[in-house]
């Protein structure tokens, strides 16, 4: 019986002991697997496609972390507003709710802002998954929006109403709140430039009355921001290299409708160029050739974008020699006291990293062909930023974005890198409707429809009319910029022109062809055209009074074309110049076929230039031209020079040059001239007047001359001169010269010029006119 007892006692015992290292064993030999698994709650989507996101399998075991990891899953398809899974034996359940499905979007409360372009701002459509964090992403769109628009306060809340089958109506119920508008802008701190000057630079703009097509006197944070970086470049480019912006503040006044902006500002001291040198280190490149690429002179006023040429083409030369990786680092040595700053160009071989892959985002109408071959950089390539920031100049002239962003991050290698285009387009296509006066042509209207990126390609397309008691003017192009591929434009042109020269030279004309036109860069200034037209042209309802060249002139002509153009210019504004140069050559040659035989040549330049900042600027213009007929032709009156009105203000249209005095009537036409020399010297400066009317004004001085028609004086009753009086030709080189002034006005329809001029040199024989009112800047 003890024997017992104590073999019973050492089991227990042994037991005691033994357990605890078994117990971990037995659950992991007898561990649940799954055997399978049921989807539950799906309407729309696909079990399937639930079971493709689980991170687990039938066969697996219950493991917590993985079905963590579905359920996150499942979450961030954005197809789910809630995730459930837990076991029933041995079956994995998954228990979804789908988020709703979009019905309709609208947009209600909304007066200022049409519902259509709150729309092309929101990214949820009809048909698309319903998620809250979409639908907050859209309120942010939709009060940007506002905010742009000048509504500060606008507030928008979500609305939404069930339908059957798990469908919503989504509604964005807006409260636009207050216009806010620009009241004042102050500027503190600034003595170099005035309040009205700074005023100019920025984007933002007070408001007047007068701007209602602009959005410029709305506040916009964004813009404020944007502002600064305006100033900044404006001071630097004309000599301030230490200037900075200490604030830029909005305060919203007690009206809670207007804002003052405050720009605070440290000017610091206005800088002369001492000392250039370039460094070219280790190097071995030409001093010589690196020299002639800065742009910068010793004595002039510093200049910062002048710094960044100089920068990009020392580059462009380190890279013709080989060195594709050289980093120029300029070192700007001030000397406060002395206020001269002098600049060392610091030439390093930088490290060598290639462009991995680019990446465009954003181009939902433009082709990726299209913005790739602005690039002019693929995979593959050298990294330099220099071409990196002529790359976004190309993309910024097609006038495609809204925005142009380009981002650098590491590739798979060190010396590898990844660059993203981010971009945002803006609408490329237009109607214009215009109408006005004209003291050459009393009414004028036009209609013009153009698309400057025709399905995405690039391709600019117009049609152009204008319309007046003188002129009616029908103009079609298409322009395509890279022909087969190649960076070689060629374009297309068809017209068809009445015009009534009744007044001048006693006949109207009709004229109808078409043109073929090709051209291509020949680097960032220059460029090369090429032209072949055809027309047909008619002269007919001749006056009875008319002279002699008139009359001989009457009848259908062809002509055959050809022509090239040759263009430089550096100027800083195209539209809106205050320094640079242009100067275009351009030659023509007609009697490849047809029956009219004459070559042309004509030469003109622009120089701009400010005399003591951008608001007074002078200009120096310069135009020649000669022209003579080949093959025992002349050249026809339709295609001579007729200058006045326009090219030589104080003279009235086609008011100078040679004329032929009818015999038997005395009437007198205009028969134009094979040569001709014209001049402008012109200055703008501001009128006085804030900035918001948009005023300037200006004087100046044409001069010149136009000689050279083929027609001879011819005695009365000899070869067909009627009459008793002779026939005529007054054609003097004698210089005329007009001076004058006038007034520009920046409107909302487009520039205004109002001109009076007085002829102070003229012919006897010449017509006069002492104002002038056009439609449109004079180049």
């Amino acid at each position: 019986m003890l024997n017992r007892f104590v073999i019973v006692c050492f089991w227990v015992l042994a037991f005691s002991f033994a357990g605890p290292a078994i117990a971990p064993i037995a659950p992991a030999a007898h561990a649940q697997t799954v055997g399978q698994i049921v989807v539950e709650g799906v309407q729309r989507v696909e079990t399937e496609t639930v079971l493709s996101y689980l991170q687990i399998n039938r066969g697996d075991t219950f493991d917590a972390e993985r079905i963590d990891e579905s359920v996150k899953a499942l979450f961030q398809t954005g197809l789910f507003s809630d995730v459930q899974m837990f076991a029933r034996g041995s079956t994995l359940v998954v228990k979804v709710v789908e988020n709703p499905m979009i019905n309709s979007v609208k947009f209600s409360g909304n007066e200022e802002i049409d519902s259509d372009d709150l729309a092309k701002e929101t990214e949820l459509r009809e048909r698309m998954v319903y998620t809250p964090a979409k639908v907050q992403s859209d309120i942010e769109r939709i009060s940007a929006v506002y905010r742009r628009a000048g509504y500060q306060s606008v507030n928008i809340q979500p609305q939404l109403a069930q339908l059957p089958q798990n469908r919503i109506d989504l509604t964005f119920q807006i409260n636009e709140g207050t216009e806010t508008r620009i009241d004042e802008i102050r500027f503190e701190g600034n003595e170099a430039f005035s309040d009205g000057d700074l005023r100019s630079v920025i984007s933002s703009a007070q408001y007047a009355w007068w701007k209602f097509f602009s959005k410029a006197d709305k506040y916009d944070a964004d813009r404020l921001e944007y502002d600064k970086e305006l100033l900044r470049r404006h001071y630097a480019k004309n000599g301030f290299a230490d200037f900075k912006v200490i604030s830029a503040d909005a305060l919203l006044q007690p009206d809670g409708k207007n804002y003052v902006l405050t720009f605070t500002v440290e000017e610091g001291p206005l800088y002369r160029i001492g000392d250039v040198s370039v460094n070219r280190g280790q190097t071995p490149l030409d001093e010589a050739s690196l020299q002639k690429a800065v742009r910068t002179n010793p004595g002039e006023d510093y200049d910062a974008s002048k710094v960044d040429k100089s920068i990009e083409n020392i580059t462009i030369e380190a890279g013709k020699s080989g060195y594709a990786f050289a980093k120029v680092e300029p070192d700007l040595q001030r000397d406060p006291a002395n206020r001269v700053l002098n600049i060392v160009y610091n030439i390093q071989e930088g490290p060598r990293t290639y462009v991995e892959r680019i990446d465009i985002v954003g181009n939902t109408r433009t082709r990726d062909e299209v913005i790739r071959r602005e690039l002019q950089l693929y995979e593959g390539d050298a990294y330099n930023r220099v071409l990196i920031d002529r790359a976004r100049r190309r993309l910024t002239a097609l006038d495609f974005f809204e925005k142009i962003d380009f981002r650098e991050e590491a590739g798979s290698a060190p010396d590898k890198v990844v660059i993203y285009v981010d971009l945002v387009e803006k609408s490329t296509g237009s109607i214009n409707f215009s109408i006005g006066y004209s003291t050459v042509e009393t009414i004028v209207g036009g209609v013009s429809v153009a698309e400057r990126n025709l399905m995405g390609k690039g391709q600019n397309v117009k049609l152009d009319t204008q319309l007046s008691f003188k002129r009616q003017q029908v103009d079609f192009s298409f322009t395509e910029p890279y022909f087969l591929g190649m960076p070689l434009s060629a374009g297309v042109d068809l017209f068809a022109t009445r015009s009534d020269n009744q007044d001048i030279s006693s006949y109207t004309s009709t004229q109808a062809g078409g043109a073929l036109r090709t051209g291509f860069r020949l680097d960032e200034w220059q460029s090369l055209n090429f032209k072949y037209s055809f027309a047909r042209r008619n002269i007919y309802d001749i006056d009875s009074d008319a002279s002699l060249a008139i009359r001989d002139s009457e009848g259908i002509s062809y002509k055959s074309m050809v022509g090239t153009t040759y263009v430089y210019d550096d100027l800083d504004n195209p539209l809106k110049p205050t320094k640079g140069f242009r100067a275009q050559l351009s030659s023509d040659l007609a009697g490849i076929g047809g029956d009219v035989y004459y070559v042309s040549g004509e030469a003109s330049a622009w120089y701009f230039h400010p005399l003591i900042d951008d608001g007074i600027i002078l200009k120096l213009e310069g135009n020649i031209g000669h022209m003579e007929g080949w093959n025992n032709k002349e050249v026809p009156i339709q295609d001579r020079f007729f200058k006045g009105s326009e090219t030589f203000r104080g003279f009235a249209r086609s008011g100078v040059g040679p004329r032929m005095l009818n015999g038997a009537s005395g009437d007198v036409d205009s028969i134009g001239g094979q040569t001709y020399a014209l001049g402008t010297v012109e200055v703008t400066f501001p009128v006085g007047l804030p900035e918001e009317f948009g005023l300037e004004g200006a004087v100046f001085s044409d001069f010149g001359t136009v000689f050279n028609a083929p027609e001879k004086s011819i005695a009365a009753g000899a070869a067909g001169c009627p009459g008793t009086k002779r026939c005529t030709v007054f054609d003097t080189a004698e210089l005329r010269a007009s001076i004058g002034a006038g007034v520009i006005w920046q409107s909302p329809f487009g520039p205004l010029r109002f001109d009076v001029a007085y002829p102070i040199l003229k012919s006897d024989y010449d017509e006069t006119e002492w104002f002038r009112f056009s439609v449109g800047t004079r180049f």
